[in-house]
């Protein structure tokens, strides 16, 4: 059986916390889906052919890493593509306590999908794309924390 894992988010925008995450998970899996979900109710920063393309730019390299996008609940996009694993990273124990009631609904929801979590590195773990994206809109320097794929301007 192949071990497939998605690594589901909107990546709005994919940071180097994100890639540090997929990069650790590569030994763990035969293939890992970084795939964006898109939520109608949710208003984005970038669009998502924009987010996908940089997913593409900075996994380029990497063969076991493919790229995609969905709608609908994460457990059935993970049962659609034959994943059993779900890749999700924790950056504190507020990120535990949320991620945890997820996996245990995409357990029952997706029939057995296991959520796999990485501690992020600490030289991450102050990182979050909600932050990147204030950082944008006030006008910062956001390119410590983005993949050099990422370029970004300033957001009006």
């Amino acid at each position: 059986m192949t071990k497939i894992a998605v690594f589901p988010g909107s990546f709005d925008p994919i940071t180097v916390g994100h890639v540090d995450l997929v990069k650790r998970s590569l030994p763990l899996f035969d293939k890992v889906v970084v795939a964006i979900g898109i939520n109608d109710q949710k208003k984005y920063l970038f669009k998502l052919e924009e987010r996908l393309h940089w997913l593409r730019e900075v996994f380029q390299e990497e063969p076991k890493v493919e790229v995609g996008h969905f709608t609908g609940l994460t457990a059935h996009y993970a049962q659609q593509i034959d994943a059993h694993y779900l890749l999700r990273g924790l950056r504190n124990a507020s990120d535990f306590d949320y991620e945890k009631t997820i996996s245990q609904l995409n357990h029952i929801v997706g029939e057995g999908l296991e959520t796999i979590f990485l501690i992020s590195q600490p030289a991450y773990s102050h990182i979050s794309s909600t932050i990147v994206r204030e950082i944008i809109k006030g006008g910062g320097d956001a390119r410590p924390f983005l993949p050099d794929q990422v370029r970004v301007e300033r957001v009006v």
